[in-house]
């Protein structure tokens, strides 16, 4: 059986997540190491690294990940803000390297003004930038399926390719699969031959041995809208017989699958969600 699991909050300090995510009933978690929406964070204390490190330790929650700030672009026309997403992601990765954990997941932004070819050349110049100076962690960069909005690169599994041959660094690169995102951007999974055709082309084109996590997420918006909307598993657009198709398939049974659907403080829609994808698998 998959791992399930939520993105869970670090409010209050990193070893909560992993409380939050035992509360309810998560077997993986992906979380963030300082706000999504703020450039510069205070350095991550020892003490508070050893706290969760140690509390991890004690949980059977494995593996935890990382989402990195959503303001990162490492394609962007703007050299100023190439500049800070650089600097931005050497320090999400020395982060994630603080707390021992293996990967981070990113969304690899919009060149806006510029061609796709050159964003994705921009991408992986920034890329290497980045790996050549954290040279010294083991922490891989999951590239995440992005939903084709707007001028993003990798709403295509062949962008992924492309930057991967670019980049020419296997061992720190890795892959995110979303499925709201992968629907958004007109890759039709919603029943099985689409389902089939979709995760052979992704197979083909980007690889299963690069594949390191998967989010589960429905869709509000419709298919190949390119809007980033998620939807609790089932009640959106692609609908439940996708996600059975993914639970159940043995190329995909032994990665972490996070949810990242809609909850409030109680988060009693993460027990939910995870109790409907668990009682899909057969």
């Amino acid at each position: 059986m998959p791992k399930f699991g939520a993105h869970m909050s670090i409010s209050g300090g990193f070893p909560l997540a992993i409380d939050r995510g035992e509360a309810v009933g998560c077997e993986t978690i992906q979380i963030f190491t300082k706000s999504n929406r703020q450039w510069a964070a205070a350095p991550i204390a020892d003490e508070d690294a050893a706290a969760f490190i140690a509390r991890r330790a004690e949980s059977s929650i494995d593996p935890v990940f990382v989402h990195a700030s959503y303001l990162i672009n490492v394609c962007s026309e703007v050299a100023a803000t190439r500049e800070k997403s650089v600097m931005g992601l050497i320090d999400e990765i020395d982060r994630a390297e603080k707390l021992e954990l293996p990967f981070i997941v990113l969304h690899p932004g919009s060149p806006k003004g510029l061609q796709t070819d050159a964003g994705l050349q921009v991408a992986a110049d920034n890329l290497r930038l980045v790996i050549n100076a954290t040279a010294h962690c083991g922490v891989r960069i999951a590239i995440e399926t992005m939903a084709g909005q707007g001028s993003s690169i990798c709403g295509e599994f062949e962008h992924i390719a492309r930057l991967y041959e670019a980049v020419d660094a296997d061992e720190r690169l890795g892959v995110c699969f979303d499925t709201c995102h992968v629907f958004a951007s007109g890759y039709d999974i919603r029943d099985e031959t689409g389902y089939e055709k979709t995760i052979a082309e992704f197979g083909d084109t980007v690889g299963f041995g690069r594949l390191l996590a998967l989010h589960l997420n429905d869709s509000k918006a419709k298919f190949g809208s390119c809007k980033d909307r998620h939807e609790h598993i089932g009640a959106g657009e692609i609908g439940r017989d996708a996600f059975e198709f993914i639970v159940n398939d043995e190329r995909l049974e032994h990665l972490p699958m996070v949810i990242e659907t809609p909850k409030g403080k109680s988060m009693e829609e993460d027990e939910e969600n995870l109790t409907t994808l668990r009682g899909m698998v057969r």
